[in-house]
């Protein structure tokens, strides 16, 4: 078994994970430490080191607002479960489960990025075990990066300082810790010229920035977005994850130096990690990507949709029951005037969706409810057969039973114990039907990393259910409920009409 490998800055050492036949490294630098001169500031290299260094241990997780534990927050039930759990501005570290036993076995390469709104998260979270897909024959990294104010800062003097790098410091360490991988994973088994991005949720939002930056090319192979792409149904639904253009972030970035009491940048830097992020929670607002005109120079849906991205097979789907957009309107009156704006021509075909509905604002929005990813998903499937060169494109829809006394349904991010293979570790009385789906969608996962390709044997011997790509001629996707199913199910009347007047437009 690889136990020991050379890298670029250094000898690292691993341990046997639960199965002896994986290899992990945990808490590698592939980056110098974001302080002091280097807050604020693109990624920069790590330092060399002497001897070996033992990569045993998770390192310290972003600065974010500590863990308080709650039972009536159902993300501290379910993963945020340890609030000593150590937090350190030098966070710019991954870590590595490999099947290999020796250097030169090219194996895929799967690269994560967790979620938590880019304000909170960490590789730790117990769901997100590698152990289980690299038992499937690929190595599995999963890379920290820089988060809220301290991942997504802007100011005019950070910008006249660095001009090619001006913002977005948390979605460069994402590709910072890719291009290590580019770079190093060879010496672990794995084969550069094979790798596949994902993330969940923010996770998922950074994989589309990363597969719509102009500076991206070559970088990666395929990638995998889980409910991390949205778009807006209706007017007053925004989608979550992008901030505003660079001009507008650096007002905001101006505003908090003033909440701070500080007046230039170098002073900013100088106040210690844990008092920012004290002042930040009480600053109370939202830091993420923004326009800065470089690394991301749009909208990513907008320019995924338009073909402005690396030509890639691309997985993505949601759980059944996340991010449903309604009508903002509180009478058929005001409904109708908001057809009439939308859709024109088109306004009473609209409203007559509406038909039997109550004049009142619950029953507008029960009637006018559909699911913000699922739109945006068949949006870029759509346009993507429009393009010169299209990609195979695989939907999914998550809607498994989930068992507790709180009855969840499948809330947001569920689906990462399932995919991860990691249900042993949860609370909640699983059974053998999620354990059976369960190591049916990380087979489905792993095909599609090693591949592009998601369909192949179950661990039975037997041929999992085929999932075919998106077309428009068949919009189908795969079912992950009791079991794997692959539904020819259409979309609803009101899904298949706004998706129809997205092209309409444009």
């Amino acid at each position: 078994m690889l136990r020991q490998v050379v890298t670029e800055n250094g000898i690292v050492r691993g341990l046997p994970a639960a199965d002896p036949r994986i290899t992990s490294f945990k808490g590698i630098p592939f980056a110098a430490p974001p302080v002091g001169e280097n807050r604020w500031r693109a990624p920069q290299p790590a330092a060399n080191w002497d001897g070996v260094y033992n990569a045993f241990d998770f390192a310290p997780i972003s600065m974010q607002a500590k863990t308080v534990i709650d039972p009536a927050n159902i993300y501290t039930r379910e993963w945020a479960v340890d609030p000593d759990i150590p937090m350190s501005e030098d966070c710019l570290y991954l870590n590595i489960w490999t099947p290999a036993k020796s250097a030169d076995e090219k194996l895929p390469v799967y690269v994560w990025y967790f979620g938590g709104g880019l304000q909170v998260g960490h590789t730790a979270e117990m769901e997100f075990d590698g152990e289980r897909i690299a038992r499937r024959g690929i190595v599995v990294v999963t890379v920290n990066y820089r988060l809220n104010v301290f991942g997504f800062l802007c100011h005019p003097e950070i910008t006249a300082e660095s001009p090619d790098a001006p913002a977005n410091f948390g979605n460069l360490d994402q590709r910072f810790g890719t291009l290590w991988v580019k770079r190093n994973i060879a010496a672990f088994g794995g084969d550069p010229d094979n790798i596949t991005i994902g993330g969940q949720s923010a996770g998922g939002g950074s994989v589309i920035t990363q597969l719509t930056s102009p500076v991206n090319e070559g970088l990666f192979n395929r990638a995998i977005i889980q409910s991390g792409m949205f778009a807006a149904v209706y007017p007053g639904t925004r989608s979550p994850g992008m901030r505003r253009t660079l001009k507008e972030a650096e007002e905001q970035g101006k505003a908090f130096f003033e909440f701070l009491g500080v007046h230039t940048l170098a002073e900013a830097r100088a106040i210690d990690a844990e008092t920012l992020r004290d002042k930040m929670l009480q600053y109370r607002a939202f830091w993420g990507t923004v326009e800065d005109g470089v690394y991301c120079v749009g909208d990513g849906f907008t320019r995924l949709v338009r073909g402005e991205r690396l030509p890639v097979p691309i997985m993505f789907g949601h759980t059944s029951s996340e991010f449903f957009s309604s009508p903002q309107a509180k009478n058929k009156a005001e409904l109708r005037a908001l057809a009439e704006k939308l859709y024109g021509d088109d306004a009473d075909k609209f409203l007559a969706f509406f038909d039997g509905a109550d004049d009142t604002e619950s029953a507008i929005r029960a009637r006018g409810a559909v699911s913000g990813i699922e739109y945006a998903i068949r949006v870029a499937c759509r346009a993507n057969e429009r393009l010169d060169s299209p990609q195979p494109m695989y939907y999914y829809n998550f809607d498994a039973e989930i068992p507790g006394w709180d009855n969840p349904g499948t809330f947001h991010s569920v689906d990462l114990w399932f995919f991860f293979e990691t249900l042993a570790k949860c609370w909640r009385p699983f059974t053998g039907k999620h354990y059976d789906l369960a190591r049916q969608m990380c087979n489905y996962w792993a095909n599609f990393i090693k591949t592009g390709d998601p369909n192949g044997d179950d661990a039975t011997g037997e041929r999992m259910p085929e999932w075919k790509p998106y077309t428009e001629a068949e919009p189908y996707g795969m079912y992950f409920g009791d079991k794997a199913e692959f539904k020819r199910e259409p979309p609803s009347d009101l899904m298949k009409f706004i998706v129809d007047q997205y092209f309409k437009k444009n």
